[in-house]
């Protein structure tokens, strides 16, 4: 949704600013708080009228259950009082993908049809890092459907190597 990336930018990017060195720290309690804002019945009751904003704040951090550093309690305060909690999801992905600029790392989701230990995911990890050219930060989702291998998104970018992905590949030449 652009809409929500054009209000969530400046934002994120006041947070980077006022974070510093610092940011890198900040990205647990931010991805926190987009888990809290992302619960619809938390939504429903910030968007009650009758609700003080000092108020919305006070759940909303309560609901973070991690200790939050003054910069991102002003940012909850400042985004609660404009009436842009739901954006703060977004925020908190603007503001990962800023640290991970600053860093020159990227995260990644690798999908797999089967879970991988942490050995082997240490193996896949060092292959994709040089195939990507940067430093990932992978996260593992299980995915029974691709059959066999793993698929991999890094931002834009995909690498699928999945049985699945393979099967496509065949059908479509077989049905030209």
């Amino acid at each position: 949704m652009a809409e929500l990336a054009t209000i969530a930018r400046p934002y994120a990017e006041a947070l980077f600013k006022a974070a510093g060195s610092q940011a890198a720290a900040l990205t647990g309690q931010t991805d926190a708080l987009a888990a809290v804002a992302a619960n619809a019945e938390l939504r429903q009751f910030a968007d009650n009228p009758k609700i003080a904003p000092a108020d919305i704040v006070a759940v909303v951090t309560q609901a973070a259950k991690t200790p939050l550093d003054a910069k991102v309690s002003n940012l909850v305060g400042t985004v609660v009082e404009n009436g842009r909690l739901a954006a703060l999801p977004e925020i908190a992905a603007q503001f990962k993908a800023l640290v991970n600029a600053q860093s020159g790392s990227s995260d990644a989701t690798v999908y797999s049809a089967f879970p991988i230990d942490a050995a082997a995911l240490a193996d896949v990890v060092a292959t994709l890092e040089k195939r990507f050219g940067r430093k990932l930060n992978a996260t593992v989702e299980v995915d029974p459907e691709l059959i066999g291998g793993i698929r991999v998104v890094v931002g834009d970018e995909v690498l699928d190597t999945s049985v699945k992905a393979r099967l496509e590949q065949m059908k479509v030449a077989l049905t030209a």
